[in-house]
């Protein structure tokens, strides 16, 4: 589930927030031992600001069950009513029918995960009572309400609509997470799109042993995550003089600190991993500047990030997807 663009946004938060941090100088050692201390303390930090994105997703998913037992509970309070309406005597019951729900109300995995962390909605009743109001005044829920064909897909497609158009752009709901754990402050977007994944996935024949998506595809992404944070802060005096030399005219000092970051981890991800493309670790760093740094910020990082790959091939130190240098 937790890509490499997930941990490559996740590794240059965190070096930025250390770059800023005065208790942990990094910028201004060159102890090696003393910046492989600290790096370890950091690796730590990234572990677990991914171990919370992989809680948020689970918190989304039984967010999802939430919203249907919600759905539930209102038809069997209207149904108890002393004089209930028409309507209440005899409620529409295709949402809560829905097939897609029902089976995500009953999978094994994300009951198990629940129940060991302790992810419970009971106490957001009004945030859910908003979710369901919003949700049910949508054109989506009144024309899929109408619908008298039943399949599994239409259901799945239900929820993928609620996703996106009624999860996604809820204010409530992101500032409840960021209230939660504020390491979600950046993950909601990302975390729906693994939602949304995982509703593409389901097959009603697996029933309740369904599989959630895993934490990492496999265990080197946990190993690349790992690798990058350390090896940009133990070698990012490197980095910073290579830095200095392609940037002519322009003190280091004068750099963004973003930027700097962003070119630290770059460099980093450039000078460790040989399969990775260059091509790729420009594309994937200037594509996270355009969101996290300056307006022009893409330009700068892309230009020193090509003058560097241009004069590594050109010295003989480029090899196929990666670099090698002669005295490392």
């Amino acid at each position: 589930m937790i890509n490499r663009i997930l941990i490559r946004i996740k590794v240059i938060q965190l070096l930025y927030a250390y770059r800023n941090n005065s208790s942990n100088s990094i910028t201004d050692s060159s102890d090696k031992k003393q910046l492989t201390t600290i790096a370890k303390q950091v690796e730590k930090e990234l572990i677990n600001s991914l171990d919370q994105t992989y809680d948020l997703y689970h918190w989304m998913l039984q967010l999802i069950v939430e919203l249907h037992l919600y759905a539930i509970k209102r038809i069997e309070i209207g149904m108890n009513k002393l004089r209930p309406t028409e309507e209440e005597r005899n409620p529409n019951t295709r949402f809560i029918n829905n097939a897609f729900s029902k089976q995500l109300s009953n999978n094994k995995a994300l009951a198990a995960y629940v129940k060991e962390q302790g992810i419970s909605w009971q106490e957001e009743t009004d945030l859910i009572k908003q979710l369901y109001n919003q949700l049910i005044a949508s054109d989506f829920y009144q024309a899929y309400m109408k619908e008298t064909d039943r399949n599994y897909e239409g259901d799945k497609f239900l929820w993928r609509q609620i996703i996106k158009k009624v999860f996604i752009p809820n204010t409530a709901l992101e500032e409840r997470l960021e209230e939660i754990n504020l390491y979600w402050n950046d993950d909601f977007e990302t975390v729906i799109s693994f939602v949304e994944k995982t509703i593409k996935r389901f097959s009603e024949e697996k029933g309740s042993d369904q599989e959630l998506l895993e934490k990492f595809r496999d265990t080197e992404d946990l190993e690349y995550a790992k690798k990058l944070l350390t090896t940009a802060i133990i070698d990012q005096q490197k980095y910073e003089q290579l830095i200095q030399s392609t940037v002519q005219n322009w003190e280091s000092e004068r750099i963004a600190c973003m930027d700097m970051v962003i070119l630290q981890a770059a460099l980093a991800e450039i000078y460790t991993f040989p399969t990775i493309p260059i091509n790729v670790t420009l594309n994937e760093f200037i594509e996270i500047s355009k969101f996290y740094s300056t307006e022009k910020s893409s330009l700068f990082i892309n230009g020193i990030l090509d003058k560097i790959a241009t004069d590594l091939r050109n010295e003989g130190k480029l090899i196929k997807a990666g670099i090698y240098t002669k005295d490392n």
